[in-house]
């Protein structure tokens, strides 16, 4: 198990629309997702990201949201029918050893790890999972909260993320984060 998971009631907080000053989803994500795009999110919480993935994917796309807590799950599933866009998320429950997303080898397009890495038991098993799961050349939008990941661990995690076959493209600027885009070679 991880040694620390984010609590499901901080789930809460880190939805609110204030969070859109620091981190806005669409100048964030834009660049990197189109429409019918297959997206991959794991550790969405109740989706500051996932709502914006679903409008870019647009009707014809597919996001994948995975984390491991029923009640992130379920104020997940509210926020997504709220906005109309329930039909376009596949939204699963994950294990804390497991995504559970064997059936979609080699279909994404884009995958978003937004602060969840370091929460995981093992980032190795994170990213081979995360390169079964990826179409050759996919990309990877990786970033970690800078107030909870230093440089050092952010750099055994693009290690594992090279062992699994994903190769820095790009170092973007992502406030209060280290990030980085990967690709699958």
């Amino acid at each position: 198990m991880a040694n620390h998971v984010c609590p499901w009631w901080l789930g809460y907080l880190l939805a609110c629309p204030l969070r859109r000053y620091l981190q806005d989803p669409g100048k964030i994500l834009g660049p990197y997702v189109r429409e019918g795009m297959t997206v991959l999110e794991p550790g969405p919480g109740m989706g500051f990201f996932t709502l914006e993935l679903a409008r870019l994917v647009g009707p014809s796309g597919r996001v994948i949201a995975v984390d491991i807590q029923p009640k992130m799950i379920s104020g997940l599933k509210r926020r997504l029918a709220r906005a109309g866009l329930l039909d376009r998320v596949d939204v699963r429950l994950g294990r804390s050893d497991s995504m559970g997303i064997a059936d979609l080898a080699g279909t994404v397009h884009f995958i978003l790890a937004a602060a969840v890495v370091h929460e995981l038991p093992a980032a190795a098993q994170f990213f081979a999972d995360a390169a079964k799961a990826a179409k050759p050349g996919a990309t990877m939008l990786f970033f970690e909260p800078a107030g909870h990941v230093n440089e050092d661990k952010l750099q055994e995690e693009l290690s594992a993320a090279a062992a699994a076959g994903f190769v820095v493209a790009d170092r973007p600027a992502i406030r209060r984060s280290h990030a980085a885009v990967l690709r699958k070679v």
